[in-house]
């Protein structure tokens, strides 16, 4: 920083400081909110998760490995360790630059945002496996679903890798011409199991 700019900065806190001298010291609520009142949350979350471009599927437990099933014939799907054995037949070996698509789970899905957080645990792969394919199936059981931001927060361990999912991947360029696919999967379809 120049001289001149330094004395700037300091002539400006200068001043503030000497317009606040003597002010009475207020205590600003931090009362922030660490709940949300909805009421059906999986509801919620399927209107949002839909508002994103996302393919959603609300079954009961029982229905969800016939439609994973269907979902995923043909395809070459990478399914991560830990997956549960109902949901699909395991397929190890399976290379992420060359795979159809991603079968996981998540850690936390949150309601308000339309937003399924994977923390690379069981079932939920790595984000090489995640990111790389272009379809992503991902399956969400109803009381994984929460709220908002901070019940979410709550549940994850900040120090494993985080990888926030709000619909499928899109970016656009300058002139606002939406751009699917260039930073993960191209679509993302959803199961959520009640």
């Amino acid at each position: 920083m120049s001289t001149r700019q330094g004395g700037a900065r300091e002539e400006i806190l200068g001043r503030i400081r000497r317009a606040v001298e003597g002010a009475p010291e207020v205590e600003i609520p931090r009362g922030y909110r660490t709940t949300t009142d909805v009421a059906d949350l999986v509801e919620l979350f399927a209107e949002r998760v839909r508002d994103y471009r996302a393919i959603v599927h609300v079954l009961p437990a029982a229905g969800v490995p016939a439609k994973v099933a269907e979902l995923v014939a043909g395809r070459s799907m990478i399914v991560p360790d830990g997956l549960p054995a109902e949901w699909a037949a395991p397929a190890p070996g399976v290379d992420p630059r060359s795979a159809d698509g991603v079968l996981t789970g998540c850690a936390v899905a949150i309601a308000e945002t339309g937003t399924i957080v994977l923390d690379t645990g069981p079932g939920q792969g790595t984000r090489e496996q995640t990111l790389v394919p272009d379809y992503h199936l991902c399956v969400v059981r109803a009381d994984q679903v929460v709220g908002g931001v901070p019940e979410a927060v709550a549940r994850l361990d900040p120090a494993r890798p985080l990888t926030w999912i709000s619909g499928p991947s899109a970016t656009s360029d300058i002139e606002l011409n939406r751009v699917e696919g260039v930073h993960g999967p191209r679509t993302l379809e959803v199961i959520i199991s009640t």
